[in-house]
Order: structure tokens, then C-alpha cells, then sequence
């Protein structure tokens, strides 16, 4: 597998510190684009204009440093880029895929069995009649553009039913089937935020000839949402690679908020780039 057809990313978000579960998704990164001579983009997915914050960027950069983490290219910061999501929005939009939905969380979560996620318990929602859309957009409520898995499933016919992506390994690739329904009609933007992760991710990995993308087993699951994406728009689909998590020991995935400590008090605690492989338990 020459360099020419191996392009990965590592795509933090600077909402904090980098911590021991980005670096072992890193050592996973840059692992694997060695072996097989490609390249590494480093994207920084700050869409969030709210909790992402450029001295968490200049941290980010300066972990991967020292951690010997170089990347090709130019950094990609997503809030550059507010513009080409809402193209790729409108495309959805003008095609019937999206619509806009004025129930808040609380009210959907509300509809739903005690404890689900309004996330992740497949909430599906139709558009309003248009004058009653308007005159809440006129009193200013807020709202979600929301993809419907019904037009959607509509505007693909059969190949809705076909929607797969492809897993990689050192032995040969693995077609896996890819159901989007238990997420239901995803949130694609909101009122006053032009993109969502799924859309940038999806956008970005296209625009910058992402062949391959290693990420954490928790995001396996919503790469459904992906591969229904990249069908609705024509974008190339990436293989893929699940690495482990780091848990800890409440046995849920160790961040930032469960007390996993950032690298830089690590550092400041003397510890070294190879005692951070060995404490992510990470080997080549």
C-alpha cells in the first residue's frame, strides 16, 4: 500500500488539553501511516465557537511536538471553513433531505423512554406546514436543521438498503453493513451554528482525499451516519480502523472529565513521550 493511497487525519478538538486517550488515538494515527508510508493532515474541528479555544490549539500543537508527532501540510481549522458546510448544507436542503425541527432536547427527550438519549434514540420528525414554520421563525425560536432518514431513504431507493463502509487491517479489508435508523433524523446544523460534526467531518475527509481513517471503537457506531452522508452527497468513503479505548475505572472510555490528567501536567511531572506510550498501553 504505496504513500499515494494511505492519507489519514488526526482531527482534535480544542476544547481542552490533549489527554492520554488522544494520545494513544494518535500513536494509532501516525502507527499505522508509517507502516504503510502514508500521510498524516492534522485538522482542528473547532466548531464550537464556544468551548473551543485557541490556547487549547497552541497546547494541542505543542503535545504533538513533543510527542514527535509531525503532520504534512497545513493545519485545517474548521472555523475557517463555515462557508463550504452551509454549501454542503444547501445541496441537502434544496434536495428535500433537511428541515427545520423547533422541539428543544428537553422536549424530545420528553417523547422518549425514561433515560434515552435525544442523541441516539432514533427521534424522527417531519417539517412543519410552512406558515407555521414561518411565524416561528419570525418570533425568533430557536432551531435544529435536521437530516430525515425518510426523504433520505426515499432519495437513495435501494441503495439505502445497501449502505455499508469498509473496515482495513494488516490482513485485508472487511465490508460491514452500515444502519443509520437507531440515530434517527440527526442534527446537521442549528440556528446559529452552520455545521455539525457529522456534516464537517464528512466534508472534510472528502475535500482532503482521506483514504483511511483510524478512530476510537466509541465512534464505530455513528459511522453509519457517515456512510449515509457520503452516499447522499457523492463523496469518496474512506476505509476504516476502530482502535481500543483507554477505560478507566468506572469502566467507561478515560477522558479529560472522568480525571484523566492532560499531557502537559504529565510533562510538567517529568514524564517522558515513551512513558506516555507505555501508559496508554500503546505498542507498535
Amino acid at each position: 500500500m504505496g504513500a499515494e493511497r494511505f492519507v489519514t487525519r488526526f482531527a482534535p478538538s480544542p476544547t481542552g488539553h490533549l489527554h492520554l486517550g488522544h494520545a494513544l488515538s494518535a500513536f494509532h494515527v501516525w502507527d499505522t501511516a508509517r507502516r504503510y508510508g502514508g500521510k498524516v493532515l492534522l485538522r482542528i474541528e473547532d466548531i464550537d465557537l464556544t468551548r473551543c479555544k485557541p490556547e487549547y490549539e497552541a497546547s494541542i500543537l505543542e503535545d504533538l511536538n513533543w510527542l514527535d508527532l509531525d503532520w504534512d501540510g497545513e493545519v485545517r481549522r474548521q472555523s475557517d471553513h463555515f462557508a463550504e458546510y452551509e454549501g454542503a448544507l444547501e445541496s441537502l436542503r434544496s434536495r428535500g433531505l433537511v428541515y427545520r425541527c423547533f422541539k428543544t432536547r428537553r422536549e424530545i427527550a420528553a417523547a422518549l423512554p425514561a433515560g434515552a438519549s435525544p442523541d441516539t434514540a432514533g427521534y424522527t420528525g417531519k417539517p412543519l406546514p410552512p406558515a407555521e414554520e414561518q411565524e416561528l421563525i419570525e418570533r425568533g425560536r430557536a432551531f435544529a436543521w435536521r437530516l430525515s432518514l425518510t426523504a433520505a431513504q426515499d432519495w437513495l431507493g435501494s441503495r439505502y438498503k445497501a449502505l455499508s463502509y469498509t473496515t482495513f487491517s494488516d490482513t485485508g479489508t472487511t465490508e460491514v453493513a452500515a444502519d443509520p435508523s437507531p440515530f434517527g433524523d440527526v442534527v446537521l446544523a442549528r440556528k446559529d451554528t452552520p455545521t455539525s460534526y457529522h456534516l464537517a467531518c464528512c466534508h472534510d475527509d472528502a475535500l482532503q482525499g482521506i483514504t483511511h481513517v483510524i478512530r476510537g471503537e466509541d465512534i464505530r457506531e455513528m459511522t453509519a451516519i457517515h456512510a449515509l452522508l457520503q452516499a447522499l452527497m457523492d463523496w469518496p468513503q474512506p476505509l476504516y480502523r476502530f482502535h481500543p479505548l483507554i477505560m478507566g475505572p468506572d469502566d467507561k472510555k478515560l477522558s479529560k472529565r472522568s480525571g484523566d490528567r492532560g499531557l502537559r501536567e504529565w510533562r510538567e511531572h517529568g514524564k517522558t513521550p515513551q512513558d506516555i506510550r507505555a501508559m496508554t498501553g500503546f505498542s507498535a
